[in-house]
């Protein structure tokens, strides 16, 4: 069983840093990836397969002073099982106070780099959609009106009690993700209508129906004609008309992953575009 990175730091216990220190050719994880290894437990990972279990063997070889290493050239082929054909170089360093902190520091500053997802009503669908957005890399926020609804969220949501739920919506960093399903279609209308009117999230989506997206068309054409709802998902998940939280959950989880990336490629690029040649 893997564990999160950023907690497994602070266990007791010797550790060594795993990382991928460099690639040619294909290969399961980028530059950069990398695991933490004890003698009985992993956190993190530097792509699985073979590759993987000679790391965290070698790893804790190291543990227990019978290896010296600190970093091997794994060719990705046949014989070692795995058909990327690239190969990798991986380092290992034991894990001693000042190692830590500058891990610490790391994981710190890319969970503040992720992007975030809001999440407007912990009913059913909420909590399905909290327990799988909670195991991507992503910063989430449940927004709900009802505190006895905040209750059981995965530790690493955050709870939002909102009085008027819409309200928290120009708070949301830009790039974000808004998903709405609140108990109640008036105020899922009013959220996503201050989400519509900003140009600056990835996503904005709504569960619903495609009668639920019409009514929400004239209502908004009405009450607040300066949205717009050509950047409206609804319903999100997709077409398969499965109503069970769960598989809502899967697929919206999906849908959402693919448009923070999409919106973070496009942001690159412009950035690249805009940016003055030195």
């Amino acid at each position: 069983m893997t564990h999160d990175p950023a907690r497994f730091l602070d266990k007791e216990g010797a550790k060594v840093l795993v990382e991928v220190a460099s690639v040619r050719g294909s290969a399961p994880r980028e530059q950069g990836a990398f695991m933490l290894v004890s003698m009985d437990a992993i956190a993190g990972t530097i792509g699985g397969g073979q590759l993987e279990y000679m790391a965290i063997d070698h790893a804790r070889r190291m543990l227990a002073g019978k290896a010296a290493d600190t970093a091997i050239s794994v060719p990705l082929g046949p014989e070692i099982g795995q058909c990327c054909g690239g190969r990798v170089e991986i380092g290992f360093r034991l894990v001693d106070a000042e190692l830590k902190a500058e891990l610490a520091a790391r994981l710190a500053r890319e969970a503040q780099q992720q992007p975030s997802v809001y999440v407007f009503g912990a009913g059913h669908v909420g909590h399905a959609i909290a327990a799988a957005l909670s195991l991507l890399p992503l910063n989430v926020t449940m927004v709900e009106s009802r505190e006895h609804e905040l209750a059981g969220l995965p530790d690493n949501v955050t709870a939002k009690l909102a009085a008027m739920p819409e309200s928290v919506v120009p708070t949301i960093p830009a790039g974000s993700a808004v998903l709405i399903l609140t108990h109640d279609h008036a105020l899922d209308f009013l959220i996503a209508a201050e989400a519509l009117k900003r140009s600056d999230l990835a996503y904005v989506g709504m569960i619903g129906s495609a009668t639920k997206r019409a009514t929400f068309a004239n209502w908004l054409k009405r009450e607040a004609p300066q949205a717009d709802l050509a950047g409206l998902t609804l319903p999100v998940g997709g077409p398969l008309k499965d109503k069970r939280p769960a598989v809502i959950a899967a697929l919206t989880a999906a849908e959402i992953m693919t448009a923070l990336t999409h919106h973070a490629l496009q942001h690159d690029a412009i950035g690249r575009h805009i940016s003055p040649k030195i």
